[in-house]
Parts: structure tokens; C-alpha cells; sequence
């Protein structure tokens, strides 16, 4: 299963009808939750998230909309016994912050969470599903965004192997082995490109937005102004929707999320009308508690 579960999408305070931020990326084996705001714990349980899918925890920066929830999320770990270790992401400039908040009241540590705080550019987690990279923003505080990339590999196709004679638990075989009975591995099959996955909050555009969005097939990044106050947006230390959908235009991206919005405009259609003047792909503004799932393969 690869999808992103939305736990949250307001910028700096909730509203009626949205939360602090908080995204649940399922990939594979992997759970990674982005950005706990305050309420996420809470968020999860609507959305039928447990702590137990969560394997890792990424961060992009210590404002309080992308990190109050770490607390509950931390405590609730261990009130379920979370049996396999959780792997915490976050800039290094923002340790402080993190113990403060990974102890903010008493109770029983029983999960293990290993902290793993980013101190440079770049892959900062091999996991069975991809690599994990992150990239310096540029916020008002240090931020990171970050890059899933599953490995390319191989299509098996059925023509060819057929062609070969080549089925069953021969195909197995041939898989692991690259060769089977003078038959390569490269003959009856073709390259698979493998699935990309970037999360950009809380920056002004910079070359790194660019690099973590580059040909991804699902991008969450913020929204948090329309054009019209991009003035405030690049005070503030954010974007536009149009900004991000050059982002989502320029970079190939396929599916673009559109996320983290400014409670001062009340209608989310707007941001949808802006981000299509600029890009022609798939556009989802995200709402609390929906699913998104990475496109197919092409």
C-alpha cells in the first residue's frame, strides 16, 4: 500500500474545519509521519491510523504547528507498546526542542525512538522501501523537506518470457539469479523506474524546493498564501499555491498536494483556480482525514 493519509492542513492555528498539520505516508513496510501538530494523536484515530503503523517520525522544523503533537504521539508509543524501533528525523539546530518535547510530562518510556538529528544535506535514512533525503529550506528557523525514492529495477514481461519459455517458478529464478538456461534477466524484461515521494512545508522558493520535487509522482507541499499577498508569503518564510504549482510544473511532478493553508481565506477553491493557472496535472487541495494514493506506476 502506498497512500498519504492527511491528519491536518491548517497553517499556524486550527480552525473549525481544519487541524495543525500531520501527514501519514504508507509505503510498503514503511509508516512516516510528517510534521505532528498539536491534535494528531486525536487525528489518527479518526483517520484509523495507529501508533503502530507509525515507523518513523520527520519533522521539518520546531514551529508548533509542525511539532506540538509530538509529545502524545511519543507517549502513545509506548502506552501501545510499540514493539519495533521508530526512527525521529529533524534538523540538528532543533535538538533542544525535540527533547523538550519527546519528555514534556512524566510517563513510562517503553518504545524505543532513535533520534537521528540532520546535520547536512542529503540521505539521511536506507530503508527496505527507498532512500531517505533531506534538504535544507529556506525558512525563518532551520527546516528540512524530504525525498522518498524507491531503487529502479526490472518489469518482467510476459511476451518475452513467453517467447523464451520461461514460467512458473522459473521466472523466480531467473529474478534472482539475472540468468536461467542462457536467458538474461535483461531479455525479458524492462527497466522499471522506481516511485519518488517529496514533502516541502515552510519555505520561501529556493533551489532545494526544486531538487526534493524533481520528477516525484506525489508532492505535498504548502499553500499557505494566494498570489495576491505574496509579499507576506516570502516575509513569513512561505508560498503561494501558484508558487508551488510552478514548483509541481517545472519539476514533472505528477500528482501535486496542495496543503497547509492560511486561515485567512476561507474558500479552498481558490487555491485549486491558482494552482491551475500554472500547472495542467492532477491537483488535490488537501482536507483533513482524506486519502491520497501515489499514482500507479506508468
Amino acid at each position: 500500500m502506498r497512500e498519504l493519509v492527511i491528519l491536518g492542513t491548517a497553517s499556524q492555528v486550527p480552525t473549525r474545519r481544519r487541524g495543525h498539520n500531520g501527514y501519514l505516508l504508507r509505503w510498503d513496510g514503511e509508516g512516516i509521519l510528517f510534521d505532528p501538530g498539536e491534535g494528531t494523536q486525536r487525528q489518527m484515530l479518526l483517520a484509523g491510523v495507529a501508533a503502530t503503523d507509525v515507523t518513523r517520525i520527520c519533522v521539518t522544523h520546531f514551529h508548533g504547528d509542525h511539532s506540538l503533537g509530538l509529545p502524545g504521539i511519543v507517549q502513545r508509543l509506548s502506552l501501545d507498546r510499540v514493539p519495533h524501533p521508530v526512527h525521529a528525523h529533524f534538523p540538528a539546530e532543533g535538538l533542544e526542542y525535540f527533547h523538550r518535547l519527546r519528555y514534556a510530562t512524566s510517563f513510562y518510556e517503553q518504545a524505543t525512538l532513535v533520534e537521528h538529528p540532520i546535520e547536512r544535506p542529503g540521505v539521511v535514512a536506507e530503508t527496505d522501501s527507498g532512500t531517505l533525503l533531506a534538504y535544507p529550506l529556506a525558512h525563518v528557523i532551520p527546516a528540512y523537506g524530504y525525498r522518498l525514492v524507491e531503487p529502479d529495477g526490472r518489469r518482467m514481461r510476459p511476451d518475452l518470457l513467453a517467447r523464451h519459455g520461461i514460467a512458473g517458478p522459473a521466472i523466480g529464478r531467473l529474478r534472482a539469479l539475472g540468468r536461467l538456461d542462457g536467458v538474461t534477466l535483461d531479455q525479458v524484461s524492462e527497466p522499471r523506474r522506481g516511485q519518488r515521494f517529496a514533502f516541502v512545508l515552510d519555505t520561501r522558493l529556493c533551489d532545494a524546493v526544486f531538487a526534493l520535487a524533481d520528477g516525484v509522482d506525489l508532492l505535498v507541499i504548502e499553500a499557505t498564501f494566494l498570489h495576491e499577498d505574496a509579499d507576506l508569503a516570502h516575509r513569513y518564510g512561505h508560498l503561494t499555491a501558484r508558487q508551488a504549482a510552478r514548483v509541481a510544473a517545472e519539476s514533472g511532478v505528477r500528482r501535486l498536494v496542495l496543503t497547509h493553508f492560511s486561515q485567512r481565506y476561507p474558500q479552498p477553491e481558490r487555491f485549486l483556480a491558482e494552482a491551475r493557472e500554472v500547472f495542467d496535472g492532477e491537483i488535490v487541495v488537501a482536507e483533513d482525514l482524506a486519502r491520497v494514493a501515489v499514482p500507479k506506476r506508468q
